[in-house]
């Protein structure tokens, strides 16, 4: 047996010429369109999508194809602007893979599919009927209740829309809970007759909302009177004619190997739980390696390759098949097992040209039972690569009769890729009283403390407002270099702009807003996407804390996301605040804890923190956290989550307090700070008249809708790239502390931020600047020029510019010769 395409036969012409069914419709609708028959006592007939993937092996790029442009048609009906407000729904089983495309296609929305699967511990967000089904109990389960909730678009996806009765029921059962003034039905098909077609109108106004319909073609089936009986007839004498077909009889002869997809991490596995646009971005960054996988695993000889999904696990094994297309050196056809009953027989003019029966192998909520795979048999496939969920990788599947003992008796290699089924973790885990620690205060927050709103972000730290902590810049360096003092003992004495310097940083600000919007944004989907779905944004105080804040933003402009966001203390030598630690423990889940900050150096604050962490830990302290930080920019190559690794003016590093809430560096000193305290820092009420904090978060923020589309191509650019820290920034220091004499790498600040903060609180000697660099300098060249310190291109430098803090440590060593120089 073997299934010639035979184009001129359209593959319905079985059915309509022995039961008198018609197909009318647009003129592409029999090239999308076969008809079979069901084992079903509610309806006679089947429409088998030629383009669905799901009974008929199609190219993956076809079924992939068709189902990303209804998803562009979506966008263009809604709009950029409600189209990222939209979610989409897919039905199980069959339009799970179709719903997800056309979420690809839509591009800005999540995507949710109803199953047939309970899942222990996640609740059900709602539930519908499908009424011709032979399965009908539809379930939602999102990890997250609040994706069925906004207020935007429901964009629903089935393969056909034949009476309008499953989307009725759909909508009726969400609106309830979930009223919403949009709805955009998709189909591949819309197949309706012309009295149900104004049904779904009516509803639409009974409910008062607006309901679209999208489909690739349109028509209807023409039933004779009588079908019904006569095709249950049909179906009883042929299958008592051609048992064969049901289950077939030979000995397996294929040869079964397993290949390991190294699926990432936490991962969703499709749409049963939710699957977001970051989630997407980390496939789409995964995909090549796993398919050069599944093509390894190929034999040489291959040339015509089923890969084979499983029934609702649509979406992964689709996309593995299209990536494979492009990487093989055969054809590859796609398709899924199912749990519908259709009737097989071997002509032309019938879409299911052959059947495999098999036992269900995931242990269904419903029972044991049948499970079919169409046109595998007889389709020349010498290669089946068939991909399960974990939870459907059982002795059931592996045992004679189970399903790769029906694939290996038609093809002589069968391949086996398990993905992970997905199984949500609580958001936030649960804290038991004796968790919280009494003797730890609340965080600190605005207008008491920091001039930032009080929901922006939540300081763990003591006021030390009251107490006097300045000392003059050369005091301090020579207490600091000579060993006499740590630098968070005391605080520099805040230095105030002149007016030039103001202007310069407004004309930074208005030209860099965009580039820190996008990287914003960049950082931010990442951290989405890899760490944490609901992260826990901790900054490191005070340069992460405005990154901090804008990150938290981005999260609410584009995902309506309200992150939780706290600033701690990190002192160099003396690691990260303990009780800020055990606060955070206490409160939220260390493993959504994520560390922020500005940018990096040479990496000794992303060593000190991992160091910190490990200490944390091995005293008692609460496992979980991880100590990588995610940072704006990474020109020092220091971390693996960043928006650039580009060293640019970041404007909050020419400023102070005055663009950080108002807030000093934080401080640690024994007379101030006891076991059980915060570090503290100090609150500059004083400065309100020149505070630019919230207009620097309000200038970048504002420039979030015009980087959308940009953020997307870079974070899953960034996914998809090698990211792992070269340390080429701590190694290019370790050469400056020693071409220049100075053998101490922390008198050494590489990158565009730690050469302001030089200038601004250290007695620099010297600036080295990379030649040609432009604007992103102007301000270091104004502040090196104020006092007295020589800038010194250099044509091989990694970093745009390099501050060198003077070596000689001697008070009033200001200025490279010695000579202080009044600011």
């Amino acid at each position: 047996m073997n299934h010639a395409v035979n184009k001129a036969v359209w593959s319905g012409s079985w059915v309509a010429e022995r039961l008198g069914v018609e197909l009318v419709g647009d003129d592409e609708l029999t090239g999308l369109l076969g008809l079979a028959l069901r084992r079903n006592p509610k309806r006679a007939h089947l429409l088998v999508s030629n383009v669905l993937g799901k009974h008929v092996p199609q190219s993956p790029s076809v079924v992939y194809g068709h189902g990303f442009a209804l998803g562009r048609r979506v966008r263009e009906l809604l709009g950029t602007d409600e189209a990222r407000g939209a979610v989409v729904l897919g039905y199980a089983e069959t339009a799970t893979g179709l719903g997800h495309s056309v979420a690809d296609g839509l591009g800005l929305a999540p995507y949710l599919h109803s199953t047939r699967r309970p899942v222990r511990g996640v609740a059900t967000a709602g539930g519908f009927e499908e009424a011709h089904s032979h399965a009908t109990s539809h379930l939602l389960l999102p990890q997250d209740p609040a994706l069925l909730a906004g207020d935007g678009p429901l964009v629903l996806v089935d393969d056909e829309f034949s009476t309008g009765n499953t989307i009725l029921n759909t909508i009726r059962d969400l609106h309830e809970r979930y009223p919403r003034g949009r709805y955009v039905v998709v189909a591949l098909v819309d197949m309706r007759s012309p009295a149900d077609a104004g049904r779904l109108d009516v509803f639409a106004r009974e409910i008062g909302a607006r309901v679209d319909l999208v489909t690739a073609a349109s028509g209807t089936v023409r039933l004779p009177e009588g079908v019904l009986e006569k095709g249950q007839e049909l179906v009883a004498r042929y299958e008592a004619a051609a048992p064969g077909t049901t289950a077939p009889e030979e000995a397996s002869y294929g040869r079964i190997t397993r290949v390991d997809l190294r699926w990432p991490r936490g991962l969703p596995d499709g749409g049963r739980h939710g699957f977001t646009p970051q989630h997407r971005i980390r496939l789409e960054g995964a995909l090549p390696a796993m398919a050069a996988r599944l093509a390894e695993a190929l034999p040489a000889q291959a040339r015509r390759v089923l890969v084979l999904g499983f029934e609702e696990l649509m979406y992964a094994p689709l996309r593995l098949a299209r990536e494979l297309e492009q990487v093989a050196d055969a054809e590859v056809r796609y398709s899924t097992t199912t749990r519908s009953p259709v009737l097989a027989v071997d002509d032309p003019g019938y879409a299911i040209r052959s059947r495999l029966v098999f036992p269900a192998h995931d242990d269904p909520a419903d029972g044991p039972g049948e499970r079919y795979a169409y046109n595998v048999a007889g389709g020349g496939f010498d290669t089946v690569v068939a991909v399960v969920d974990s939870a459907a990788d059982t002795p059931g599947l592996h045992a004679p009769g189970g399903l790769l003992d029906r694939l290996a008796a038609h093809t002589p290699h069968v391949v086996l890729a398990v993905v992970p089924a997905y199984v949500p973790e609580p958001l936030y885990a649960a804290v038991t009283p004796g968790e919280r620690s009494a003797m730890l205060p609340e965080p600190l927050r605005g207008p008491a403390f920091s001039s930032y709103p009080p929901e922006e972000v939540g300081w763990l730290l003591q006021d030390l407002s009251d107490v006097t902590l300045e000392a003059p810049t050369e005091e301090r360096e020579e207490a600091i270099q000579s060993g006499g003092a740590h630098y968070a003992e005391s605080l520099p004495v805040e230095y105030q702009p002149s007016e030039q310097y103001q202007e310069l940083f407004h004309t930074a600000l208005d030209a860099s807003a965009g580039r820190l919007a996008l990287a914003v944004g960049a950082v931010t989907e990442l951290v989405l996407t890899e760490r944490s779905p609901r992260p826990v944004l901790v900054s490191l105080a005070r340069a992460g804390t405005p990154v901090g804040v804008l990150m938290r933003r981005w999260a609410q402009f584009r995902h309506g996301l309200d992150l939780p966001h706290y600033a701690v203390s990190i002192v160099r030598g003396r690691g990260i605040d303990a009780n800020a630690l055990r606060w955070l423990a206490a409160h939220h889940d260390p493993r959504d804890v994520v560390f922020v900050d500005g940018w990096t150096g040479k990496g000794a604050i992303t060593r000190e923190l991992a160091d910190a962490v490990k200490e944390f830990e091995t005293a008692g302290g609460a496992a979980g956290f991880d100590p990588e930080i995610a940072v704006l920019a990474d020109p020092g190559s220091c971390v693996r989550t960043y928006g650039t690794r580009e060293d640019f003016l970041i404007p909050s590093a020419c400023l102070n307090s005055t663009v950080s809430g108002l807030i000093s560096r934080t401080v640690l000193r024994a007379d101030l700070v006891g076991p059980n305290d915060f570090h503290g820092a100090k609150f500059y009420r004083e400065l309100a008249g020149a505070d630019v904090s919230v207009a620097f978060l309000d200038a970048v923020a504002a420039r979030f809708p015009e980087v959308v589309d940009a953020v997307d191509a870079q974070a899953k650019e960034l996914l998809s790239g090698d990211r792992a820290p070269t340390w080429e920034g701590w190694a290019a220091v370790e050469r400056i502390s020693e071409e220049y004499g100075i053998h101490d790498v922390n008198l050494v600040k590489p990158g565009v931020g730690e050469t302001t903060r030089v200038l601004l609180r250290r007695v620099p000697w010297k600036i080295l600047a990379r030649a040609g660099a432009g604007a992103d300098l102007d301000h270091v060249r104004l502040l090196a020029e104020q006092r007295g310190v020589p800038v010194e291109e250099v044509a091989e430098l990694p970093y745009t510019c390099v501050g060198l803090i003077h070596p000689k440590y001697t008070r009033g060593a200001t200025g490279a010769d010695g000579r202080a120089v009044t600011v």
